[in-house]
């Protein structure tokens, strides 16, 4: 299994500047045509987070998290939402909408994901450069604890690849996995922490809802600019994350190459 992940990592390794090309023609591609461009990218992401923070801090009077202000904590919670969120559904697509580059024997299709998200990291890019904007605005300036925000940002791809490879690949066969994943990132969002504070679950809630991967990450950037602590501070919770990222990324790359020779047939 681990050299059936490994070799499917080798063929997409050598083909990286395809990917990168790719990524630039997905990205312009998906707001060509439109009056304001990619500022769409932007746009609703902005929307979403003004209308939450007018909800809960003018009209619900939700002053801060303790000492905090409620714009940062929640704003800080949501954008690696929305990142997981829009790779998710656009990567799981990403070769049903791509049908005519699987009949191409040369062309390797395990590149469309990964594609997929490295144009959704552009945005979520911008967004973490508004967001540490933002910090500086009220005060808080950038500092070491802010470079841990690369590693977060690596996890959360590195889970997102693997999950995405399966995704991709089982939806051909099953459609309706397109539905029931954004049933899930709707019940995810309501599910994970991100305006509301864990501390008011109780701790047997709270222990199923930290087996989600994407709560790691949400706290994770959390805990890199409010909460100034390390990763390596949660070792358990560390390890249990990447055993299941492992476990996703090696399953994911292995059913994908075993199925991809049948997307021809079914698409």
């Amino acid at each position: 299994m681990f050299r059936l992940a490994l070799g499917f990592l080798k063929e997409l390794l050598e083909k990286r500047s395809i990917i990168v090309e790719l990524t630039k023609n997905d990205f312009r591609s998906s707001y060509l045509g439109s009056y304001l461009g990619i500022f769409w990218a932007f746009l609703h992401p902005a929307l979403f987070i003004g209308i939450l923070w007018f909800v809960f801090q003018i009209g619900f009077r939700q002053g801060g998290m303790g000492d905090f202000p409620f714009i940062l904590w929640l704003t800080t919670g949501i954008v690696p939402w929305f990142f997981f969120a829009g790779c998710l559904q656009d990567a799981t697509q990403a070769i049903l909408n791509n049908d005519y580059l699987v009949k191409k024997m040369l062309f390797s299709v395990g590149m469309l994901p990964i594609v997929k998200i490295l144009s959704n990291l552009i945005v979520h890019v911008v967004f973490l450069l508004v967001v540490l904007l933002l910090f500086a605005a009220y005060g808080y300036m950038p500092d070491l604890y802010s470079i841990q925000l690369l590693y977060y940002l690596f996890a959360l791809c590195v889970f997102l690849l693997g999950l995405s490879w399966l995704t991709s690949s089982v939806v051909i066969f099953v459609r309706d996995l397109k539905q029931a994943i954004g049933i899930l990132i709707q019940f995810g969002f309501w599910l994970t922490p991100i305006f509301w504070s864990p501390t008011v679950i109780s701790d047997k809630y709270l222990s199923v809802i930290k087996l989600n991967p994407v709560y790691y990450v949400v706290s994770g950037y959390r805990d890199t600019l409010i909460n100034k602590s390390w990763f390596w501070e949660h070792p358990l919770w560390t390890l249990y994350f990447w055993v299941v990222t492992g476990l996703f990324f090696v399953g994911g790359a292995v059913i994908f190459r075993k199925l991809r020779p049948h997307f021809a047939d079914v698409l």
